[in-house]
């Protein structure tokens, strides 16, 4: 693919009337939010391509960047995507083990053989502990490690079944790992040239990561997106984006790929980035079916969220301050931002 294109920096903005949507839903919008959502800091709504709805809050700015946490990881998808198509990786179904291998498992960790990028897309690969979307593994103890793929790939296959889904930021990583691997490029670089650039979106600055305490790790000394201390851009979380740039990787992946007549990630690996299953869950993008409506999200901690609707034609960025146990992001598009489509 051809990436040589001078991006688009300039979006097309439009009231909210002529882009089909009920200025009434959205007014009533502007009061709930800093009533009943304190911690969002920024909207953008895309209605058939066009920027229908964006406000701020909390003294934030459209050029403020947010870190987003685990929507990192459905850009991680899309660089793998993008990866496999421009032949750097051969298959989704290739061993893990495979991309490390001066690393030796312990010879009765039989399952870590078996783990494939697929696994680790699907979040179907089984650890050492067991988590939910709440969180139990120890990120605190990974950030604390010199070398965190090895630590990573010690815990992989020793707890669980393989193909059972079992949620983990810290898998996503080595998938990072993998992307440097083969590209030569961190993920970091290898987004800014092939995905980033492209679409308009903001290129990120190396900030080499200088600490690794809590703040910068996980909190507002976060900045650029993080590193681990051999170079690996962290896979599962550590992105910072403005809502802007949030909405066009959305829109990217509403359009299948495509953003002005070039096609920045392979329509298959779009499609089959959403397909439903029983999990609900993609490669690294959550799915939603309601009676008659079918979305989905990248979705990081504190409510940030980056929703795909493509029945209504519409994303939904919000970025928002992580915060503990957000309110839902869900009532704010089903019961204002949908119900506000004309017609």
């Amino acid at each position: 693919m051809n990436h040589k294109k001078e991006p688009t920096s300039d979006w097309f903005f439009t009231n909210p009337g002529s882009a089909g949507l009920n200025p009434e839903n959205l007014s009533e919008l502007e009061t709930l939010i800093p009533s009943q959502y304190r911690n969002i800091n920024g909207i953008v709504v895309i209605h058939k391509g066009a920027v229908a709805f964006e406000r701020y809050f909390n003294g934030f700015r459209p050029e403020d960047t947010h870190h987003v946490a685990s929507v990192t990881k459905s850009v991680i998808s899309a660089l793998i995507g993008m990866a496999i198509d421009k032949g750097f990786i051969e298959s989704i179904d290739r061993s893990v083990l495979d991309f490390f291998p001066e690393y030796l498992p312990d010879p009765s960790n039989i399952l870590i053989r078996q783990i494939t990028l697929r696994h680790l897309l699907t979040m179907t690969t089984p650890f050492l502990w067991h988590t939910g979307i709440s969180g139990n593994e120890p990120l605190d103890r990974l950030r604390r490690q010199k070398k965190w793929v090895p630590y990573i790939l010690s815990l992989m296959g020793r707890n669980g079944r393989l193909g059972d889904f079992q949620y983990c930021t810290a898998g996503i990583h080595v998938l990072s790992a993998i992307l440097t691997r083969t590209t030569g490029l961190c993920a970091r670089e290898f987004a800014n040239e092939n995905l980033f650039r492209p679409v308009g979106m903001r290129e990120i600055p190396d900030h080499p990561t200088q600490s690794f305490g809590l703040e910068d790790i996980f909190g507002k000394k976060l900045t650029g997106w993080i590193a681990d201390p051999e170079g690996n851009t962290v896979g599962g979380w550590g992105l910072t984006l403005t809502p802007r740039d949030m909405a066009r990787f959305g829109t990217l992946y509403l359009n299948k790929g495509l953003w002005e007549g070039l096609q920045v990630i392979p329509e298959a690996w779009v499609r089959d980035s959403i397909v439903k299953n029983e999990a609900m869950y993609g490669y690294l993008w959550w799915l939603r079916e309601e009676t008659d409506l079918f979305a989905f999200s990248a979705m990081g901690s504190g409510g940030n969220i980056i929703c795909c609707i493509p029945d209504k034609e519409m994303v939904v960025a919000i970025a928002s301050g992580i915060v503990a146990k957000p309110k839902d992001r869900w009532p704010i598009i089903a019961d204002y931002l949908i119900p506000a489509i004309n017609g």
